[in-house]
């Protein structure tokens, strides 16, 4: 009996201990999404000073650029949406994949107008994304960086290919674009990289797998997420639109 007890006292408190590492863990875990979430918002607030004036200030420059620049005022117009998209429904955990998709999509379109139509793309998104969110902004730093490694630096013949595809409450993404061979590789440690795999790690732990490959001509990006189902109201769920699509 005596053995008992002492076998049964071990337990309980090699089972304590082991409640109390999870715990730690969990909680420094928790700590550290905190920290990032007030990084974050403190880097939000920056950039909402006075952010009436500033799409005041970009629907005047819109108006005035219509008949003289109709180039231009897409491009300001564009960006104006894509501010307020990022300023105002950004501010949560998640949001619908679908506006997450669509604001890739138009970020490309707005780079497709700056080349004049001379960059070669092709993107191919799921058309139904049912109930799925993601973390807001997540992908576009990826998109970003196709753009400021690789296309802005191809004289001739840039392109970008962007596949995602979804397979129940899994998103798989591959970004594949051109780069110059002159261009140094290691691109893929940049800040927005970095900050990408930071809060894949934090959100997704074991979740996600971010593999990048910088070719000599060629940039890839490989991503696999699992999402999380939300139910989300007819409003969420609606597509994100540039004002000047037609």
């Amino acid at each position: 009996m005596a053995g008992l007890r002492g076998g049964i006292t071990i337990g309980g408190i090699a089972a304590s201990i082991k409640l109390m590492k999870h715990w730690y863990v969990k909680e420094q875990r928790n700590l550290q999404l905190q920290k990032e979430n007030a990084e974050s918002q403190l880097q939000l607030l920056k950039a909402q000073v006075h952010p009436h004036f500033l799409f005041n200030t970009l629907n005047n420059i819109y108006s005035h650029t219509q008949n003289t620049a109709p180039v231009a005022s897409q491009l300001v117009m564009g960006l104006s949406d894509m501010l307020r998209f990022m300023l105002y429904e950004c501010n949560q955990p998640q949001v619908p994949l679908s506006k997450e998709l669509k604001l890739i999509r138009d970020y490309i379109t707005l780079e497709q107008i700056r080349y004049d139509e001379q960059l070669d793309v092709h993107v191919n998104m799921p058309a139904n994304t049912s109930d799925l969110a993601i973390a807001p902004l997540l992908l576009l730093p990826l998109v970003e960086n196709c753009f400021k490694h690789g296309t802005s630096h191809m004289l001739e013949q840039p392109w970008l290919n962007l596949q995602v595809t979804l397979d129940n409450n899994r998103m798989y993404v591959k970004l594949m674009n051109g780069k110059d061979s002159g261009v140094a590789k290691n691109n893929y440690q940049g800040i927005g990289i970095l900050n990408v795999r930071k809060r894949l790690e934090l959100l997704y732990p074991g979740k996600h797998e971010l593999t990048i490959t910088d070719e000599e001509d060629v940039f890839i990006v490989n991503l696999w997420l699992q999402l999380d189902s939300i139910p989300l109201t007819k409003k969420e769920n609606a597509g994100f639109k540039l004002a000047y699509h037609e």
